[in-house]
């Protein structure tokens, strides 16, 4: 131990751990608290950041159990219709999004391209983000949650924030977020007395949803993880790819075809007999660490079913799923859109800006255009499955969209940089690759 009068140099988590908190504490000493009713959630988010410091993910061998019996699941209530088409984000909404969009800029972006590089986020920065109470926007707050009303635009508001810092490490982020969304909105009693409080607790678990299959043209209500049922309960086996964070996760939530019924979900801890993890690095989305996920003779207990195997759940979390990487490529559009603005005012060619040539600033115009209508398409669906309303339709207008006019956006921003979009000193050619995962990912998150 060192006895010299000099201070010790704070560490990368301490640096990280004080962003976190003024952030939280901006947000909880506005006066604009009190006038949306937001003084408990506040209090209750910053109450978990200042407890405990940084730690790492806790060990997959770790036993869910619950410490209590609830006499019914909690659920949250549906949001109350404006009466007007306004997707205007409220003061709270407004809040959170941008404490998350300055956590974006100051700490996921300068993570990026390491990350990127590692196929891992760091480790810190994901405990930020869970310090920050992301897995606790989808718990029902009578279960300790931050809201009491359902919170899909609030999600996919925060999603976008994160996401203009990076794609791969907000899919990180947010993954163990999408699986306490999931019991928060289908889980039974037990199943929410034995997972949720550590979704809300000290040490956040890694968790995963795991939908998509490594097969072309994958359908996830075609789904070739199967479910068999047994007199204790049920056998999965199967496949699943690009699973995020699976080499961690303690808890996944995993789409397989049950027996003689509908695609369904099932509740499986990774300490299970039969379950194998694998790494899976992909073209993009590389910090969100994703594995194959390997299902053999997978036995699961009765109470692993959520929502009783009902399609209608199922489907329901499709389209939330889908609405999620609508947001992360939103997000990450606008961060192609801000990028290659600023490029453009600054690259001269024959004595003069390219964005004073026509077809720069066309382009650049374009991608405004379509980035508008990707986030009210995504916001408009997501206003709607706040509301209970029926929104498969807008979320499918919403994803259609994204994934088109995702993918030019990225390819418009490598064009606009000439060589210098084909090189990684310049972030667009990441943001590329991650655009293309819009289009092809089902499940992993849930707004």
């Amino acid at each position: 131990m060192s006895l010299s009068g000099t201070a010790s140099q704070p560490t990368a988590a301490d640096r990280g751990m004080g962003v976190a908190l003024r952030l939280l504490n901006r947000f909880a000493s506005s006066s604009l608290v009190d006038r949306v009713g937001l003084r408990k959630p506040s209090q209750r988010l910053l109450r978990g950041a200042t407890r405990t410091g940084f730690r790492s993910a806790g060990s997959v061998g770790r036993t869910f159990a619950a410490a209590q019996k609830l006499g019914r699941p909690a659920r949250h209530t549906s949001a109350k219709p404006k009466g007007l088409f306004d997707l205007t984000p409220d003061d709270e909404q407004q809040m959170l999004q941008e404490a998350f969009r300055d956590f974006a800029a100051a700490k996921v972006r300068k993570a990026a391209l390491q990350s990127d590089a590692d196929c891992a986020a760091p480790v810190e920065l994901l405990a930020q983000s869970s310090e920050l109470g992301v897995s606790m926007i989808g718990v029902p707050e009578e279960l300790g949650g931050a809201m009491s009303e359902r919170s899909a635009v609030t999600s996919v508001l925060i999603s976008e924030a994160l996401a203009h810092g990076d794609m791969g490490i907000t899919l990180a982020a947010l993954a163990p977020s999408a699986v306490g969304t999931a019991l928060g909105l289908w889980g039974d009693a037990d199943q929410q007395a034995t997972y949720l409080p550590a979704f809300v607790g000290e040490d956040v678990p890694a968790a995963a949803l795991a939908v998509m299959e490594p097969r072309a043209l994958f359908d996830p209500f075609e789904l070739k993880t199967t479910a068999r049922r047994t007199d204790g309960g049920y056998v999965l086996d199967g496949v699943k790819s690009l699973v995020p964070r699976g080499a961690d996760s303690e808890l996944f939530i995993v789409a397989a075809d049950l027996e003689g019924a509908d695609p369904a979900l099932f509740i499986a801890e990774s300490k299970t007999d039969g379950i194998g993890i694998s790494p899976e690095p992909a073209m993009g989305i590389r910090a969100g660490a994703t594995t194959t996920l390997t299902l053999e003779g997978v036995k699961l207990p009765a109470g692993a079913l959520l929502a009783e195997g009902k399609r209608e759940a199922y489907a329901e979390c499709i389209a939330l799923a889908r609405l999620g990487w609508c947001a992360l490529a939103v997000g990450t559009g606008r961060a192609v859109f801000d990028y290659v603005i600023e490029y453009a005012n600054d690259r001269t060619a024959f004595g003069e800006p390219i964005s004073h040539r026509q077809a720069v600033a066309f382009t650049i115009s374009n991608i405004a255009i379509e980035l508008e209508g990707m986030r009210l398409a995504t916001y408009r669906a997501a206003s709607l499955a706040d509301q209970g309303k029926p929104f498969a339709r807008e979320a499918s207008i919403a994803r259609k969209l994204c994934t088109d006019k995702g993918m030019q956006i990225g390819s418009d921003g490598v064009q606009l940089l000439g060589g210098h979009g084909f090189i990684k000193e310049h972030p667009v050619e990441r943001w590329y690759r991650d655009l293309r995962a819009a289009g092809l990912m089902e499940g992993a998150l849930l707004v």
